[in-house]
């Protein structure tokens, strides 16, 4: 099993900053790339940020320039720092990490989720 223990999230104006963090804990041997997602009402869930172990992050094109993610392997834990926040990145971000399954396959678990709302 593997459990997830997200934070960060809540309401912030638009121009603002939150900052996410998401701890892996459990059955997570051989954990590889974390990240987040967002889905908004509506939407479909999309890429937020993800990053390797090695410290190679990739960004959804929605947040480029805006969001950094960064990752603390020794602690499990990936954080989001979001600045110049806009009502569009209103949503449920999700913690995500991909995991080994069997010899040569990868699987993604995901976290319950943490609300931000940005007001305008």
């Amino acid at each position: 099993q593997v459990q997830f223990m997200e934070s960060g999230g809540g309401l912030a104006q638009a121009g603002g900053s939150l900052n996410l963090s998401c701890t892996a804990s459990g059955s997570i041997a051989g954990i590889n790339a974390m990240g987040w997602h967002r889905q908004a009402p509506g939407k479909e869930r999309e890429l937020v940020a993800s990053i390797s172990k090695a410290g190679r992050a990739v960004y959804g094109d929605a947040v480029k320039g805006r969001f950094t993610i960064s990752r603390d392997n020794a602690k499990n834990t990936v954080y989001l720092q979001m600045n110049s926040l806009r009502p569009e990145d209103t949503a449920v971000y999700i913690c995500a990490a991909d995991l080994p399954y069997g010899l040569y396959q990868m699987k993604a678990h995901w976290g319950q989720g943490t609300q931000v709302t940005v007001s305008s």
